[in-house]
């Protein structure tokens, strides 16, 4: 079952790789993709995204999240559920009163005092 996926698989990034190297665009060296996406339209697109004051920035975004109450003294930030979306782990010490904060993703943690072990 797996095998016959992942055939799939190939074969559509055969098709793929086939119909971008066949655009005229395309860079001569197949692992340029600067023929695929110009930095003309990242660096526009980032411009306009800079100037909207209407929308958050990531670190507005991220400060909205309330710290995350944690049972031990470590706990290990992986950024999200979903692990192509997240970061690599990255363990976090809870030994002191104020949060501590994910130097990868910015998610904040507290120990949770109010759970006790017995």
């Amino acid at each position: 079952m797996a095998a016959s996926g992942r055939k799939v698989g190939y074969a559509m990034a055969s098709i793929l790789m086939r119909t971008l190297t066949r655009s005229s665009n395309f860079a001569s060296n197949s692992r340029s993709l600067s023929g695929v996406v110009s930095t003309e339209i990242i660096t526009s697109h980032t411009a306009k995204w800079m100037q909207d004051t209407s929308k958050k920035s990531p670190m507005e975004l991220i400060n909205e999240v309330p710290p995350i109450k944690v049972e031990g003294r470590i706990v290990a930030c992986e950024g999200d559920n979903n692990p192509a979306l997240g970061h690599p782990i990255e363990f976090i010490c809870l030994d002191r009163d104020e949060p501590a904060i994910c130097k990868y993703c910015g998610l904040r943690y507290v120990q949770d005092h109010g759970h006790h072990h017995h």
